[in-house]
């Protein structure tokens, strides 16, 4: 079955499409945090950051780097969130994999989640960093 993301990009669901080229495509998101809030596809339907190839991943991020400083002009915005949610614990919605462009603006009320307490000496941390450098 295909997601609605793949729908859009056959033009079966509307959209407002602002930018194509063959490797992804971008659109205004339905329920914006904020105007201008826009959505970075692949065109091919990988689920999430840990299936796209890293050709379709640049391919995409070149996209993003084209259109935020854009979109923050268009839109008047004081500053860009860039989001990525991948699996459904990190709030991914569809199964797609995307990028959201979010413009900002001073005292739009969103805020950003906080951070937690550092790590210990000789806590996790190290031993994160550790489990993280060995599997590279």
């Amino acid at each position: 079955m295909l997601t609605i993301f793949e729908k859009i990009i056959a033009g079966e669901i509307p959209a407002n499409k602002i930018y194509e080229d063959e490797q992804t495509f971008a659109f205004l998101d339905g329920k914006p945090i904020n105007p201008g809030h826009t959505l970075v596809i692949s065109r091919k339907p990988y689920k999430d950051i840990y299936e796209i190839p890293q050709a379709d991943f640049l391919a995409v991020m070149k996209t993003v780097h084209k259109l935020a400083p854009i979109i923050k002009q268009a839109v008047g915005a004081d500053g860009i969130n860039l989001g990525n949610n991948n699996g459904p614990a990190a709030g991914q919605e569809v199964p797609h994999y995307h990028v959201h462009i979010i413009p900002r603006f001073e005292g739009d009320g969103f805020s950003h989640w906080h951070g937690a307490e550092d790590y210990h000496e000789g806590e996790a941390g190290e031993n994160i960093a550790k489990r993280v450098t060995e599997n590279l």
